[in-house]
């Protein structure tokens, strides 16, 4: 998705932390990104049927059409081009505080293969930098109780309950 040139959520090259050099990537999705891993990546987050290319392609441009109020991060492995990790932010429209702006972050991923290094708790950081960039007065999510503490460790507090009601 394109983003504008001041946007601070550009893209950068981190260092994978541990061991190895390996350097990732953070930067916003593109439309080539299917071919990268990318539906895979979400589906270790949620199993689902698989997307085809033409539905990747016509939610990519829905969101698109959004700007800067949707965005989706990545993590590009530079050697091998391939995913590693992924998440999102919302930004809600609100009336209440006066108009004011809240940033949902969404479908947080990191392949199983790439944890430990730091790659989700970048990519979560860089998504809160844009909602806040955006003016927005929190960021708010929701997760699993064994996610609580990685959460916490980037500045989450737990607040009130979720509820779902799936169709």
């Amino acid at each position: 998705m394109e983003q504008p040139q001041a946007d601070p959520v550009a893209s950068e090259a981190v260092a994978g932390a541990g061991d190895d050099a390996d350097a990732y990537r953070i930067r916003p999705l593109e439309l080539g990104d299917i071919s990268k891993g990318f539906c895979d990546l979400l589906a270790q987050l949620s199993p689902s049927a698989p997307l085809t290319e033409d539905a990747y392609r016509t939610r990519f441009a829905e969101l698109a059409r959004l700007g800067a109020d949707h965005l989706v991060l990545v993590a590009e492995h530079a050697a091998t081009g391939r995913l590693a990790a992924a998440g999102a932010v919302l930004v809600e429209r609100k009336f209440i505080r006066r108009c004011g702006t809240v940033g949902h972050v969404e479908d947080v991923v990191v392949d199983a293969a790439a944890r430990g290094r730091g790659l989700g708790e970048r990519v979560v950081r860089r998504l809160v930098e844009h909602a806040r960039g955006r003016g927005c007065y929190k960021a708010i999510l929701n997760c699993t109780p064994e996610l609580k503490g990685f959460y916490a460790k980037i500045g989450f507090e737990e607040k009130n309950v979720q509820m779902g009601l799936y169709f």
